[in-house]
């Protein structure tokens, strides 16, 4: 019989793990105790948060604070705008940017360095706001829901990551699809798209983030309230509630039966703007960190 020989650690080793530990139990609660912080007063009532003292459960529970964010129609019309630019924006410019990574992948592109660069080039030189927005005139798409889409189906970052990704694949892979007789587009389509679905995922994930979050786009290009988006109305709940935040206004507010105060408003509006896309990311977390390493290992 074998006897499996213990392990010893040595005092160096031991003194090493407990400086990670407590360096990550540090990470934690840095990370995530000020987020748990602002969700136990946006559901804490609102003016019993003003003596303060909340720091792990909420003392007195209510929701009046999401029922005033809630229960306005301009909000609710803006998450289904919010809900619809990431919803459809976010496959698109996923397709787009894999449709143009693909070709820019491959060494038997005529002028492939000219493209790579010329796209790069546009990363750090641009032609400024004013043109941009004459430009979306120009092509009637100001005050349109798909001003939120075209404008961001790709970017040269993201095209450089899947670009990356599938420039790491083998090249006999693809030789042996063309000997079968599969054409660019079959390749694409039947084993680009499946074999690349980590950096896909991970970029969508870019995606979703940026077209959930993005608010100023609707300040520039859109002037009907019915085309913005959620963010862009939080943003004027905020600006709403930003003057009046001192505790005489807040009691004041309390003795006029007003249930909600400026800072269970900001608190909920946080909460109600970063949970949704809170809860996408441990659906693409298994891809993302395979999908971000791979993709990057080339430039």
């Amino acid at each position: 019989m074998k006897r499996h020989k213990k392990i010893t650690r040595t005092p160096g080793e031991w003194v090493l793990d407990i400086v990670k530990v407590v360096f990550l139990a540090f990470v934690v609660v840095v990370t995530v105790y000020p987020f748990w912080n602002i969700f136990i007063i946006s559901i804490n009532d609102a003016t019993d948060a003003i003596r303060g003292g909340l720091y792990f459960l909420p003392r007195k529970l209510s929701l009046s604070s999401y029922a005033e964010i809630l229960g306005r129609s301009t909000f609710l019309a803006s998450i289904k705008v919010s809900v619809g630019r990431t919803l459809i924006g976010t496959p698109i410019a996923v397709l787009v940017t894999a449709m143009l990574a693909y070709p820019l992948s491959r060494k038997d592109l005529v002028g492939r360095k000219f493209w790579n660069l010329l796209f790069v080039f546009t990363m750090y030189f641009g032609g400024g706001l004013v043109p941009y927005y004459m430009v979306l005139k120009g092509i009637h798409m100001l005050n349109t829901f798909w001003v939120f889409i075209f404008p961001m189906m790709m970017s040269v970052y993201n095209m450089i990551l899947i670009r990356s990704y599938i420039e790491s694949m083998p090249d006999s892979l693809f030789e042996a699809a063309k000997i079968d007789g599969a054409n660019d587009l079959v390749v694409f389509v039947k084993m680009v798209i499946p074999l690349s679905k980590p950096i896909l995922m991970t970029v969508a994930l870019f995606v979703a983030i940026n077209q959930w979050n993005s608010w100023f786009d609707a300040y520039l290009y859109t002037s009907d309230q019915a085309l913005k988006p959620m963010q862009s109305i939080l943003v004027e709940i905020l600006n709403q509630y930003q003057t009046g935040a001192s505790t005489s206004q807040a009691m004041s507010n309390a003795k006029a039966g007003v249930t909600v105060t400026p800072d269970s408003i900001r608190m909920a509006a946080t909460m109600v703007a970063t949970l949704p896309i809170i809860m996408v990311y441990p659906f693409v977390q298994k891809y993302f960190v395979k999908g971000i390493m791979l993709g990057a290992v080339k430039g």
